[in-house]
């Protein structure tokens, strides 16, 4: 069997809807499972619904939540008749109204909870797919629809849960049967707590999904369907002159998603990974188009792609008590653990550290402890630049190319050993575009 995942665009209106039912058709003999993100611009909506929710302007809130209801009713006029539409209007009527009353609770008391976002936010996922599966009736396809929420399982760790995976890979089968010529469809995105609450997996989170069912299932592959053909040598929104890389490695793939590349989301290898399952990149405006594959290990050493995480946060600390002394950087690092605050990258010398964070929510209680072990430095506004490729720092020639192009960037911090496959460094964050170009130029 096989995994489809749809991403906004790919289902954003009933023309794409029919390209992604087109796709998912030619390969129906596979047992495909569908799984769907909202369509484009839904989730957006409900979170600024939301937002005017929460300070009372229901004005705003209702204009933007009949948008939405529009968008979604006349998605299923343009394509359905007679039963398949009005079974569609009423399930989605229903939905409709489940919204409308959250919203109104959420005028009322002028607050919203992260179990109460989730549940708001679920409903993108519900709604596309509604449409999806009644679609699949009119054109006489062999069709189930089936709930995430049944056997995606998280924590209660709303707005970002993690995923209980024995519970996931137990459930999995007893609720998804894929056969031959029959497309099952399901949500990416969410998910349910052990007590049955709605919660959500974080944007990104319908590809951790597709290939969560790849692996429980035993999938051949798992496709990612976006409007990119496949992943880029660098973003094509900002630099030009990108190609399509056609075959990566699962580390490569996450250290680039990791570094800033959006088309797959970091978490989404972690499954595959273990089952050796390939994950397919490809472009639904550009079906034919082979896009990137994405697997276990690929026989290529040398450059494959460069991005950049923009907004990035230096931090330094320096103290004499690291000299010669051990137990230093464990308490350095509880102070992050204790604000649940990644760390990018790490550089150290004998009497120093440096690091880099991209979240900053906690970043004044940070500091304040950390300067009982040292010195302080910030510096914010910084960017890493991130380059991918297998046994890049066996090439001593690469890294004499890579910094005689950026002779006259100012870099702050380099990264280099501690991964076979990335070689980082800090830049300003205003040099962060021309810097990828240049580096970009002299390579692809």
């Amino acid at each position: 069997m096989i995994v489809l995942k749809f991403g906004g665009t790919s289902v954003g209106s009933a023309p794409m809807i029919d390209n992604a039912i087109d796709i998912t058709v030619d390969q129906i003999n596979k047992s495909p499972v569908i799984v769907s993100s909202a369509m484009s611009k839904v989730t957006n909506w409900i979170l600024e619904m939301i937002d005017y929710a929460k300070v009372s302007d229901t004005s705003r809130c209702f204009e933007i939540f009949n948008t939405l209801k529009k968008k979604h009713l006349d998605t299923c006029n343009s394509f359905l008749t007679k039963d398949n539409l009005n079974n569609a209007v009423d399930k989605l009527d229903f939905l409709f109204d489940e919204i409308d009353s959250l919203l109104n609770s959420l005028i009322m008391l002028k607050e919203c909870s992260p179990r109460t976002k989730d549940t708001l936010l679920s409903f993108g996922e519900r709604l596309s797919t509604t449409i999806i599966y009644y679609r699949c009736l009119e054109r006489g396809i062999n069709t189930e629809l089936l709930d995430s929420r049944d056997f995606i399982k998280t924590d209660n760790n709303f707005n970002s849960a993690q995923i209980i995976l024995e519970e996931c890979n137990a459930l999995i089968p007893k609720y998804i049967l894929p056969e031959p010529n029959k497309i099952v469809i399901s949500q990416g995105f969410i998910s349910s707590t052990l007590d049955g609450a709605t919660s959500t997996l974080g944007r990104g989170g319908s590809d951790y999904t597709s290939t969560i069912i790849g692996s429980a299932l035993n999938a051949t592959e798992v496709q990612i369907w976006t409007d990119v053909t496949g992943i880029k040598t660098s973003d094509p929104r900002i630099i030009s002159g990108t190609k399509t890389i056609e075959h990566l490695t699962y580390t490569e793939a996450a250290e680039l998603a990791y570094f800033g590349a959006k088309v797959v989301h970091p978490a989404t290898i972690q499954p595959a990974v273990k089952k050796s399952i390939p994950v397919w990149v490809r472009n639904t405006n550009d079906r034919h188009s082979s896009g990137t594959k994405i697997t276990e290990s690929v026989f290529e050493t040398g450059l494959k792609a460069i991005s950049g995480k923009k907004e990035v946060t230096v931090v330094n600390i320096t103290s004499s008590k690291m000299l010669n002394a051990y137990g230093f950087l464990r308490r350095l690092f509880s102070v992050f653990e204790k604000y649940q605050t990644p760390v990018d990258l790490i550089s150290t010398s004998e009497v120093s550290v440096t690091i880099t964070i991209e979240d900053k929510k906690n970043l004044d209680s940070i500091v304040d402890e950390l300067c009982q072990l040292g010195k302080v430095k910030v510096e914010e506004d910084k960017s890493i630049i991130c380059l991918v490729g297998q046994e890049l720092w066996k090439d001593s020639l690469f890294i004499s190319r890579v910094f005689s192009v950026l002779k006259d960037t100012p870099i702050r911090m380099i990264s280099l050993g501690s991964s076979d496959t990335n070689l980082s460094f800090v830049v300003p964050g205003k040099a962060t575009d021309s810097t990828i170009q240049l580096l970009h130029n002299e390579f692809f």
